[in-house]
């Protein structure tokens, strides 16, 4: 079973949006460096990315075997592909799933 983890969106400047969306909308921050950012809402999470670091994307959370993925810092592994209309999408699984 897949369920949506996150979207990726791409800003200009990190700190501006992080402080945009933390204050509109009171989200938590989990990760955040010069090239993106991790959000959580209640429902979801959004990641905030500069254009050439990180592709603008939906990821689909999945307790499966991803064949290809690559290890993050977190423990989690993923790989992006896209669909058939040229969209980025990511598989990414978590350590504890």
């Amino acid at each position: 079973m897949k369920k949506i983890d996150h979207v990726a969106i791409q800003v200009n400047d990190i700190d501006e949006s992080v402080k945009f969306y933390v204050n509109r909308f009171g989200c938590e921050i989990i990760h955040q460096d010069d090239t993106w950012a991790f959000l959580q809402f209640e429902n979801i999470k959004l990641a905030l990315v500069i254009e050439d670091e990180h592709p603008y994307h939906i990821a689909f959370e999945t307790g499966e075997w991803i064949f290809g993925a690559v290890e993050h810092r977190d423990g989690s592994v993923s790989r992006y592909d896209e669909d058939p209309s040229g969209n980025a999408i990511e598989l990414i699984r978590y350590k504890n799933a």
